[in-house]
């Protein structure tokens, strides 16, 4: 039990005095996963409404496709990726391999297909209906896509939300395409696995603390959107 406690102290000296080494894991983490995010939503949510609003053949397919992308088990990401740019891959010559770069890829390949999966979702069940009402008052086809997407507001950042909480917390593709490197593609995932591997409960403990707060604010949010939404 004090080796419980022990640790903790120790934890939370390392949260409260801003340890370099701590800092770092964070920002790292905090940074990759919003780039990957981000870039997961401009493509994903537009794939989404296409799919969740259009009428074309294929689209039972492509949503079936996708839905089984979103339970996609991070290491095979990581395989995946790391096959094309390793020395010996197609895309070898880039020297992407244990680089940041490397890590946003695999982190959008994993939140894709959840920012489209769940934008499908939600615009197919809010169907057309606000864009044949604003075409019946009168609003043209950019103003009827800006009343459409302010209907659809709460799912698209919900599925946003829900593609950062994935990220944020995976380590098959970080360890995989980052290499764990110190000062550099370390994240709070690969540094808790590296640290209790080592011994080294405190800077595990300090840094499982921070993933488990990120986590709930992230669920709060998430919570509160879908309530909003409903």
């Amino acid at each position: 039990m004090e080796y419980i406690l022990n640790g903790f102290n120790s934890a939370f000296n390392l949260i409260f005095t801003l340890d370099k080494e701590f800092i770092s894991i964070v920002s790292v983490s905090v940074r990759i996963s919003l780039i990957s995010t981000i870039l997961a939503g401009l493509f994903g949510i537009p794939l989404g409404m296409w799919i969740g609003t259009g009428k074309f053949k294929g689209r039972k397919f492509m949503a079936v496709v996708l839905n089984t992308l979103m339970s996609l088990p991070t290491v095979v990401i990581g395989l995946t990726v790391y096959s094309f740019i390793s020395r010996k891959g197609p895309m070898g010559n880039l020297g992407l391999l244990f680089t940041p770069t490397a890590m946003i890829i695999g982190q959008f390949i994993l939140a894709f297909p959840i920012v489209a999966g769940i934008s499908m979702g939600g615009i197919k069940n809010l169907g057309d209906s606000p864009l044949i009402a604003s075409r019946l008052l009168g609003a043209g086809g950019f103003e009827s896509m800006i009343i459409f997407l302010k209907e659809a507001r709460f799912i698209i950042m919900t599925s946003i939300i829900a593609g950062f909480g994935r990220v944020f917390s995976e380590v098959g593709v970080s360890m995989m395409l980052g290499g764990n490197i110190r000062f550099y593609t370390r994240n709070i995932t690969t540094a808790i696995a590296l640290e209790t591997s080592r011994g080294e409960f405190a800077l595990s403990l300090a840094l499982g603390i921070v993933l488990l707060v990120i986590a709930f604010i992230v669920n709060m949010i998430l919570y509160r959107f879908q309530g909003k939404d409903t």
